[in-house]
């Protein structure tokens, strides 16, 4: 197997397990969030700083380097963490949901995916057997079968077909699968927002012994409500030996409520999408430090943050930075948007292992302001 994972503790009031994921590039803590590095690359952001922020895996996007520069020249290279110089622990995603996301410019059909480039228009196929092609050669530690990501809303006859073909994909990835000793390989369990669906997709799944399992197609635009009663329908039908991980979802109150749902592993764009917006998460909420109240405030974006930007920089020299379009502007916003994000799943973690998580929870919401 090329990963460990164990279970250390479980809380006693919810369902948030404390646990140590081990992969050829080293101990992960859980639960953990991965930031992403879509093309082998968090954005604004160098492999030091993410390591002085104790980032312990990063995400990338296997669509897009398929498109650009392409697998072969990664695997040439000497496969993805040389090089993009990242010596810790990679997953990559399997590239179906931005796929899926290209709408008219791609046809489904059972073999596989047939789409356009969003760069050039150039024609291209990805099949289950190709997607397993593409991660196998960019090496990361962890690498995710090729699914169906419905959109939401979508009708149950959809979301039923999309679970469906999703299954009978898995088991050719698993077919396609060459380095299972050095990469695990994760299933991916589908059905949108139907409780049988998600029921009957988990069941699917799981049965064919994968090391892993993601939830896919949430956090697509349903209400967050519903994305929480599909983990208390689903997570259930998970192994609780194997690692679970919900795929795309980073805001600072799902990640607590999908932790307390059992959850182990999480990513998204969000923290690095709106620092460059100028928009950063704080102990007292979000910030938009672009605005004008923030032009002669001295004070840091938080201060009860020890960070590198909220150390050194004031609000108001962060946002003249942003209004004048000056690169350093977006880098400290980001710098401190994942600092922030991964010095909550410490706490979070904290907070499992001294069975306190539900308070925290609320003393977290209270001072957030949700």
């Amino acid at each position: 197997m090329a990963i460990e994972f164990k279970v250390l503790k479980e809380c006693r009031r919810t369902g948030a397990r404390l646990g140590q994921l081990k992969t050829p590039h080293g101990m992960i803590n859980t639960p953990v969030f991965m930031p992403v590095g879509t093309q082998a690359t968090v954005k604004a952001m160098t492999p030091e700083e993410l390591k002085d922020m104790s980032a312990q895996i990063v995400l990338s996007n296997t669509y897009h380097l398929y498109m650009r520069p392409g697998h072969e020249l990664v695997r040439n290279a000497g496969g993805l963490h040389r090089f993009m110089n990242w010596d810790r622990s990679i997953l990559t995603d399997s590239g179906g949901f931005q796929v899926f996301s290209l709408g008219n410019l791609r046809e489904i059909k059972e073999e596989g995916v047939h789409f356009q480039s969003h760069i050039d228009g150039s024609r291209h196929f990805i099949s289950p057997e190709k997607a397993v092609e593409i991660q196998n050669a960019l090496g990361a530690d962890i690498i995710m079968a090729f699914d169906e990501c419905p959109p939401y809303p979508c009708d149950y006859t959809y979301a039923k077909n999309s679970m469906e073909i999703t299954a009978r994909w898995a088991e050719r990835c698993l077919k396609a699968h060459k380095n299972a000793y050095k990469q695990a390989l994760f299933g991916i369990i589908q059905g949108s927002v139907y409780r049988d669906l998600r029921k009957e997709s988990a069941r699917q799944i799981t049965s064919l012994g994968f090391p892993g399992y993601a939830m896919g197609g949430l956090s697509v635009g349903e209400p967050k409500d519903l994305m929480y009663n599909m983990l208390e329908e689903t997570v259930p039908f998970i192994p609780s030996d194997k690692p679970r991980y919900l795929m795309g979802v980073g805001s600072p109150d799902s990640l607590i409520e999908g932790v307390i749902r059992g959850i182990d592993m999480f990513d998204c764009v969000l923290q690095t999408r709106i620092a460059r917006n100028g928009t950063v998460m704080t102990s007292r909420g979000k910030v938009v430090v672009r605005n004008a109240c923030y032009a002669e405030d001295f004070t840091p974006l938080d201060p009860e943050c020890q960070c590198y930007t909220c150390a050194n920089y004031s609000k108001a020299y962060i946002r003249h930075l942003l209004k004048a379009n000056e690169i350093l502007g977006l880098r400290l916003t980001t710098y401190h948007n994942l600092y922030f994000t991964l010095g909550l799943m410490g706490r979070i973690r904290k907070a499992i292992e001294g069975d306190y998580l539900p308070e925290f929870r609320d003393d977290f919401f209270e001072k957030y302001g949700y």
